[in-house]
């Protein structure tokens, strides 16, 4: 198995986030078997080419939401190196855990509330999966 799971569509709310505010999250290493991807469809013919990213993002976005990794974006270039046998990619995290807790994105309505630039993440940080659930 290449990911941790497979799903179509995002569990989380839109964040928002631009391209530029993508990129001023530092890229880090992650396991293609600790994501998920948010889509379905492959296209063979961006997997196929080597100019894929040549308008955008060098890097993945991993969105980490109740403890879990999403691919939001960067799913041809996760299975070009699966198909190279790497089990890593550099990607950009968002923690939208820690921006929802901060009342920077409001969990039901998903609009996202621009306070501040986007901090970089920094050191690896564990959470366990159930780490935000409510007490009965």
């Amino acid at each position: 198995m290449i990911f941790k799971g497979v799903r179509e569509g995002r569990p989380y709310v839109d964040h928002g986030l631009t391209a530029r505010e993508w990129a001023q999250i530092p890229p880090r290493q992650f396991r293609l078997d600790q994501l998920t991807t948010v889509t379905t469809v492959l296209a063979l013919d961006k997997l196929l080419s080597e100019d894929s990213t040549f308008y955008g993002d060098l890097f993945a976005h991993v969105v980490l939401f109740e403890g879990n990794l999403y691919l939001e974006d960067g799913l041809h270039r996760a299975v070009r190196s699966a198909l190279r046998n790497r089990t890593i990619i550099h990607a950009r995290m968002l923690d939208l855990d820690e921006r929802i807790a901060a009342g920077r994105v409001a969990p039901e309505s998903g609009e996202l509330e621009i306070t501040a630039p986007i901090a970089p993440v920094t050191g690896r940080r564990r959470r366990s999966v159930g780490a935000h659930r409510l007490p009965d």
